[in-house]
């Protein structure tokens, strides 16, 4: 595994290594609201991820194409 390489070229557009941290926070968010109404009796429709978070607000901005000719490091994983 010293020497693998991605084989498709694509990489998250933006200065952010991850979106871990937002995506914990909107994995907790949600959780919060299913919890807070389960015990309120209100537990028919619960809260889908999207309504409480925005993914756009979050680290990276999506994914772009590269050319591997021009940048040999980003084919590295």
């Amino acid at each position: 595994m010293t020497r693998s390489k991605r084989k498709t070229p694509i990489a998250g557009a933006a200065a952010a290594g991850s979106e871990k941290d937002d995506k914990q926070a909107s994995h907790r968010k949600l959780r919060r609201a299913v919890r807070q109404l389960i015990p309120s009796g209100k537990d028919d429709t619960l809260p889908v991820e999207q309504e409480l978070t925005n993914p756009w607000s979050m680290a990276k901005d999506g994914k772009l194409y590269f050319d591997p000719a021009n940048h040999p490091r980003l084919m590295r994983k």
